[in-house]
C-alpha cells in the first residue's frame, strides 16, 4: 500500500510491538508449571511461528498491508488475549481447590499474567482500531474504517493553540502503539475507560473483558494471596 499524497503523518516503527510482544511471551515461558505445564510453551511458539513472517513483510517500518499479514496480526493478538484468559482460569482454580499455597508464587504469576493481559489488549485495539496500523497511517482519512476509539487529540482542534497543534485536525495525528498501550494499561488499572473512549460495540465489550480480568487478578488473586501471607 502506498500512502496517500494527502497524508503527512509517517508510518508506525516494527518494533514497539515486537518488543512488548516477546515480554509477553517471555512471561508465558516463566509461569509456574503448575499453572499451564507444557501447554504455555505452546503459546511461546504460536507466538513466535506467527511473528516471524509479520516481521519479514514489514521489518522496520509498517508500510505492507496484505490479507495474509492483516489475519496473522489479528489472530496472533487475539490468541494472546485468548491465552491470558484461560490463565487467568487456571489461577482461580488453582485459589478454589486450595491448591495456590504458595503465596509467593501465587503473587508473581498474577503480576506476569496482569502484565501479559495488559499487551494482549494492546495489540488487539492497535490491529483492530481504524482498519489496523498499516491502514492507520497509509490510507487517505475518508478511506479508513469508522473508529473504534476517540483520543483526546480527535477532539482538541478547537483548544487553545499549544494543545490544538497536537490535535488529530491540525497535525494529522493518528494513535500510535504507545497509545494504544496506555489505555490497556489504565482500563487494567481504573477498570474503566481514562483517555481512549471506545465507540464500536466490539471495543466495548474488548474493554469490558479487560477490566473484567484486571479486576479478578487485583481483588481475587492478589486479595489471596496476602490473606496467604497473613
Amino acid at each position: 500500500m502506498q500512502q496517500h499524497p494527502s497524508r503527512s503523518t509517517p508510518s508506525e516503527h516494527r518494533w514497539p510491538s515486537v518488543v512488548a510482544l516477546v515480554i509477553a511471551l517471555a512471561l508465558y515461558a516463566a509461569l509456574p508449571n503448575a499453572f499451564l505445564g507444557p501447554l504455555r510453551f505452546v503459546v511461546v511458539v504460536f507466538g513466535l511461528a506467527l511473528l516471524v513472517p509479520l516481521v519479514i513483510a514489514n521489518p522496520h517500518r509498517l508500510t505492507r498491508l496484505t490479507p495474509f499479514t492483516k489475519w496473522t496480526s489479528i489472530i496472533l493478538a487475539g490468541g494472546l488475549v485468548v491465552a491470558n484468559q484461560v490463565t487467568l482460569v487456571f489461577l482461580l482454580v488453582a485459589l478454589a481447590v486450595g491448591r495456590a499455597d504458595d503465596a509467593h508464587g501465587l503473587l508473581l504469576s498474577a503480576l506476569q499474567v496482569w502484565v501479559a493481559n495488559v499487551i494482549g489488549f494492546t495489540l488487539l485495539y492497535w490491529e483492530l482500531d481504524r482498519g489496523g496500523p498499516v491502514m492507520r497511517t497509509m490510507a487517505a482519512r475518508a478511506d479508513l474504517p469508522p473508529a473504534d476509539f476517540r483520543f483526546p487529540q480527535d477532539e482538541d482542534d478547537d483548544a487553545v493553540t499549544e494543545v490544538a497543534a497536537r490535535s488529530s485536525a491540525v497535525r494529522d495525528w493518528m494513535p500510535r502503539f504507545v497509545d494504544y498501550f496506555y489505555s490497556a494499561l489504565s482500563n487494567s488499572m481504573a477498570f474503566s475507560a481514562t483517555d481512549a473512549m471506545p465507540l464500536s460495540p466490539r471495543f466495548k465489550l474488548l474493554m469490558a473483558l479487560q477490566a473484567f480480568g484486571g479486576f479478578l487478578i487485583l481483588a481475587l488473586v492478589i486479595a489471596r494471596s496476602v490473606n496467604i501471607l497473613g
